[in-house]
């Protein structure tokens, strides 16, 4: 249970780095590793120019539970009942098995006088 609790409340990012149409680096946790082919601008004597980026990132963000309550104040009187009549017999259902032995212990086993196989005179082939 506290399994679940744990990984219901927890918020993640995965972030993927994309060049062209091509998936480079994928991180949980942190951001995706560029792959180096980023907006450059350069400069000529008298012009400077830019190239386009090809380059693209995603990021999609796992959002977990902020508050974690239990809604216990709408229970019926019937709801009452049955949750009460049943840990009453669950907490009395193995009362008493210690004292229980078997009736099997004080007595011996029959003693094998002759062999059943040869009286019904059925053999295996």
């Amino acid at each position: 249970m506290s399994f679940v609790v744990l990984f219901s409340t927890t918020s993640f990012a995965i972030t993927k780095h994309f060049c062209g149409d091509t998936l480079v680096d994928t991180s949980v946790f942190s951001q995706a590793s560029t792959c180096g082919m980023e907006s450059q601008e350069t400069t000529v004597s008298d012009c400077s120019t830019v190239k386009k980026d090809c380059c693209t990132d995603e990021q999609l963000l796992v959002d977990g539970q902020d508050e974690i309550q239990l809604q216990v104040d709408n229970i019926t009187f019937n709801q009452e009942l049955f949750i009460a009549s049943f840990i009453y017999t669950y907490i009395n259902l193995f009362e008493g098995l210690e004292n229980n032995g078997s009736s099997f212990e004080d007595y011996k086993p029959p003693l094998v006088i002759e062999e059943l196989y040869k009286v019904d005179e059925t053999y295996l082939i």
